[in-house]
């Protein structure tokens, strides 16, 4: 059917479109324009779910790319416009697309330049829808780049104090290592004659001949390559020590933007490292999988510790993401590790340690999401977020204090919510791998539970301050709203998560199958 043939295109631009309709309505009609870009948001959602169902992932496990659209682009320098999905990226089209409706929808109480605010919500899911269905490299690029202008907006127009400093810092970071990533885009699209990702994971890990400019050998132009990848991807994961402009943004981003950043835009980081870094340079990959297990290992105990020590409720939410997203670094590096082995036992390692990678990203998208959301609600009504000004909360809004807990445990890796299936996939995966690396971990993971319940501690319970009496008010149902979603997929993903993790165990061994047989070459 024509509809199923070109899903994607009217997944991805769907939202640009609405962006049009949106800058039609008179900026007066407030709600007029926040109701036509949910409203607007939600299509893409519904379509995402609509290709999921029809997604199959044994229909050619040779080829795991579905809905396959592939148009000439650029002639001249052999670029198209070539969309697909496996079941890895499927999953963060689905995540993207379920949380732009509920942060549009979080946003409802913005009340300046609203209609610029929708704008760019919606320009900014375009961009990242993008980079998870380009199947050409400089598509990839740039989607990548699109989906950091709008973001920088939204920190800066509609941020906290200090925004300027904030937008201005991720700005420059991820502009740092985009810069690489167009260098390394060039030199492989001049070397190789294509962008065409499915060509070039089938010709750039082996090639050793080509028509490589500057004088340059194929050696050099692939360790080139290889470390402007990594640098980008570790920036916006963030990696540490690339992380410090993270809790920055988040501090500063409205909550909305901080939902967005934190449930979608650092997975671009760990999706480039799966889909490009893995697959185009499985030697190279292999080779430092050591370095990015010890980077990891920092980013979980480091994050974990930076959580715990924090007072503003917002930052320790986001010290918290570079603790979770180091799990990510870790099955990602147990993978790399496992490349040029033939050992069954140390391959079905791989497979699960990147299957809980994948898992992880998507988790923590939804309890980051979440915890974001949830302490805009209290910063809405108490225009504070210290820590030590709260104080027995729960008293007087008990229905906001017992989402909190749910959502908190969730975030801490409670078993029977979410967060445990990722991170004990990751782990099992990695113990194998990355033993020492997985083992100073634990004290990460023993931290993680410090910090969450030092937050809970802060903000519901001890003695109550009279002060919050009649102005902290009880969560409202717009707001009961946009986290419910988040709270159900927790639960079911806690007790069912075969339903996401089939399309992706399919996708992962798939790529960790055949970039073992290309390693065997070497």
């Amino acid at each position: 059917m024509m509809f199923e043939e070109t899903i994607l295109a009217w997944i991805l631009f769907f939202p640009a479109a609405a962006a049009l309709v949106v800058l039609l309505i008179p900026k007066a009609r407030l709600q007029w324009i926040r109701w036509t870009a949910l409203i607007a948001s939600l299509i893409p959602f519904a379509m995402t779910v609509f290709a999921w169902l029809r997604f199959d992932p044994a229909v050619n496990p040779s080829a795991p790319f579905q809905f396959e659209l592939n148009y000439v682009w650029y002639e001249a320098i052999h670029s198209t416009f070539h969309l697909g999905v496996d079941g890895i990226s499927l999953a963060m089209v689905l995540l993207t697309t379920l949380l732009t409706p509920l942060a549009i929808l979080a946003s409802f109480n913005i009340q300046e330049r609203v209609k610029a605010f929708m704008v760019l919500f919606l320009l900014l899911e375009t961009g990242m829808l993008g980079v998870f269905m380009a199947l050409d490299l400089l598509l990839f690029f740039v989607f990548w780049e699109i989906g950091l202008v709008p973001m920088y907006f939204l920190i800066a127009l509609w941020g906290g104090k200090n925004r300027n400093y904030a937008s201005l810092k991720f700005m420059l970071y991820t502009i740092g290592g985009s810069l690489g990533l167009l260098l390394a885009t060039q030199l492989i699209g001049v070397t190789t004659g294509t962008f065409d990702l499915v060509t070039l994971f089938q010709i750039w890990p082996t090639i050793t001949e080509l028509n490589v400019p500057l004088g340059l050998s194929v050696p050099t132009v692939k360790a080139i390559a290889f470390w402007a990848f990594v640098v980008a991807f570790a920036i916006k994961v963030p990696v540490w020590p690339f992380h410090t402009w993270l809790p920055d943004a988040h501090t500063e981003a409205p909550t909305g933007g901080s939902m967005i950043l934190a449930g979608v835009l650092l997975k671009l980081g760990a999706y480039g490292f799966i889909r490009l870094v893995l697959p185009l340079y499985p030697l190279e990959a292999q080779r430092f999988a050591g370095w990015l297990a010890a980077l990891a290992t920092a980013a979980i105990v480091f994050g974990a510790l930076g959580a715990w020590g924090q007072k503003d409720f917002k930052r320790l939410v986001a010290y918290s993401s570079i603790n979770h997203m180091g799990f990510v670094v870790l099955g990602i590096a147990a993978a790399a590790w496992a490349w040029k082995s033939t050992d069954p036992g140390i391959i079905l390692s791989a497979n699960i340690a990147l299957n809980g990678a994948v898992l992880q990203m998507f988790n923590h998208g939804l309890s980051a999401a979440g915890m974001f959301f949830l302490v805009g609600v209290v910063y809405d009504r108490a225009h504070t977020r210290n820590l030590d000004d709260f104080g027995g909360l729960w008293a007087i809004v008990p229905v906001y204090g017992t989402i909190l807990i749910f959502t908190s445990m969730a975030s801490l890796g409670l078993p029977g919510l979410n967060g445990f299936v990722s991170e004990f996939l990751v782990v099992r995966g990695a113990w194998h791998l990355q033993m020492a690396a997985t083992a100073i971990s634990m004290i990460g993971l023993f931290f993680t539970g410090a910090y969450v319940l030092k937050a809970i501690k802060h903000v519901l319970h001890g003695p109550l301050n009279q002060t919050w009496i009649g102005k902290v008010t009880e969560i409202n149902p717009r707001e009961i709203l946009v986290i419910a979603p988040l709270m159900i997929l927790m639960l079911v993903l806690g007790f069912w998560p075969a339903w996401l993790l089939g399309p992706i165990d399919q996708a992962v061994a798939f790529w960790v199958n055949a970039v073992s047989k290309v390693a065997a070459l070497w």
